[in-house]
């Protein structure tokens, strides 16, 4: 019998707690929704994502979800940058619940999506820019 995506996400949990459950109930959110987009815009057959795409789509949907408090929402639940959910993913792949190509890589994830440029330079008001001379 094949366990749920819970079950799987408990198993992880018990070796390794760096990341809050909701955290990978999110990026399993923001799976989905990458492949509604990637359908929508009509892009190649299957719906395989790469780290970029899937990196694009937890930055839309988490703005959406969290708007200007997304920063603490995604550090209370352990995820600081890229690589953090990189490591997930790769933890879900292991698992069997996520599937990768030859082509796919851990360090794909690294510096593939500037968290601040992507979560907080769009909060930040323009009076706290510094100005260009």
């Amino acid at each position: 019998m094949q366990k749920s995506f819970n079950e799987v996400v408990d198993q992880i949990l018990e070796k390794d707690r760096r990341y809050e459950k909701d955290a990978y109930l999110f990026l399993k959110e923001s799976l989905e929704f990458t492949i509604k987009q990637k359908k929508r815009g009509k892009s190649e057959a299957g719906s395989h994502v790469n780290a970029v795409e899937l990196l694009d789509g937890f930055r839309q949907l988490a703005l959406k979800e969290f708007g200007p408090m997304v920063m603490t929402v995604l550090e209370y639940w352990g995820i600081h940058g890229p690589e953090d959910v990189g490591q997930m993913v790769y933890s879900l792949i292991e698992c069997g619940v996520f599937g990768k190509t030859e082509s796919d890589s851990i360090d794909d994830f690294r510096r593939a999506l500037d968290f601040r440029e992507a979560f907080v330079t769009p909060f930040e008001s323009r009076n706290s820019r510094p100005a260009n001379s």
